[in-house]
């Protein structure tokens, strides 16, 4: 009985220490690389420390002249806010659509979703120096085609007034992600309850209403917060396409976070400049998950 017993303990501390072992690399890498720069970062956003100069500590210096000081702090938020705000319910909305197509029976649906899919993969830079084409006002394909419409052209990215605008019409540019995922949602719905529709004498609206959506919220809520959290953190499109303008009306936060720190030098402000946007997206994230509550439902009626 003890044999056994030394056996089985024996067993466990071998699992225990590989286990450790081979789970180092990972908490190592948490440690190092995410967790360390983290508590650096909140450090110097303490400091009025330059690139190359000495660390002065000021404490919430950074923080106060961020809200009373800088105007280039609220037009970046503000931007980033309109951005978002238009970004997410659109990308969601032509995303859920789009699975909606894939997911029929019809022949080629196989070569419609590598076509939808493949924006993901193409490089950022090479889709928004595609888009900066498209968005040409002199031959760009957007005023080519109203041209031949009989409409006058746009200035699209050029405009203050239409840059903003311009930049969340792109973004449903990379709905692939987002459509893989709903299309994995609604392959999972149970067909017994589109049956039971059937049976009580509805048609294809009552089956998205009261079958396909309910159960697809769950999907759609995790959708909505990695929406959320990626617009929050925009930043290819201003720094190749608009460089922030005109008139700073595209001075996304992330880049005017990068243009702080590595064009102005200003570490301690840029640091500080990222621990608040940090702190809105947990709040929105928090928010959205208490909101859940209330529309989000799971199998079996639980909310």
């Amino acid at each position: 009985m003890n044999v056994k017993k030394n056996k089985r303990s024996g067993l466990y501390v071998s699992e225990r220490r590989w286990g450790i072992i081979l789970a180092l690399p990972a908490i190592l890498g948490f440690l190092i690389f995410t967790l360390g720069p983290m508590v650096a970062s909140l450090f110097f956003s303490l400091t009025d420390w330059k690139i190359g100069g000495e660390f002065t500590f000021i404490g919430l210096e950074n923080y106060k002249t961020m809200i009373t000081e800088d105007p280039l702090f609220k037009k970046s938020l503000g931007a980033t806010l309109y951005y978002s705000l238009g970004s997410v319910p659109l990308v969601i909305i032509v995303a859920f659509i789009v699975s909606l197509l894939l997911n029929q029976k019809v022949k080629g649906l196989s070569i419609f979703r590598t076509i939808y899919y493949l924006p993901v993969i193409v490089p950022s830079i090479a889709s928004t120096m595609l888009w900066l084409w498209i968005f040409n006002p002199d031959f760009g394909l957007f005023n080519s085609m109203l041209k031949m419409m009989g409409m006058p052209g746009l200035q699209w990215i050029y405009d203050e007034r239409t840059a903003v605008p311009s930049l969340i019409l792109m973004s449903t540019w990379g709905i692939g992600n987002s459509a893989v995922i709903f299309l994995a949602g609604l392959q999972g719905i149970p067909t017994h309850l589109f049956e039971a529709v059937d049976i009580d004498g509805g048609n294809a609206f009552h089956k998205l209403l009261y079958v396909t959506i309910p159960s697809m919220t769950p999907t759609i809520f995790f959708n909505l917060i990695m929406s959320l959290i990626g617009t929050l953190q925009v930043f290819n499109e201003a720094y190749i396409m608009t460089n922030g303008g005109p008139n700073n009306s595209t001075l996304f936060y992330v880049y005017y976070l990068f243009r702080t720190a590595f064009q102005e030098t200003k570490m301690g402000y840029a640091s500080a400049l990222a621990w608040v946007l940090f702190l809105i997206i947990m709040l929105l994230t928090l928010i959205v998950f208490k909101s859940s509550k209330s529309w989000v439902y799971y199998e079996g009626g639980d909310k």
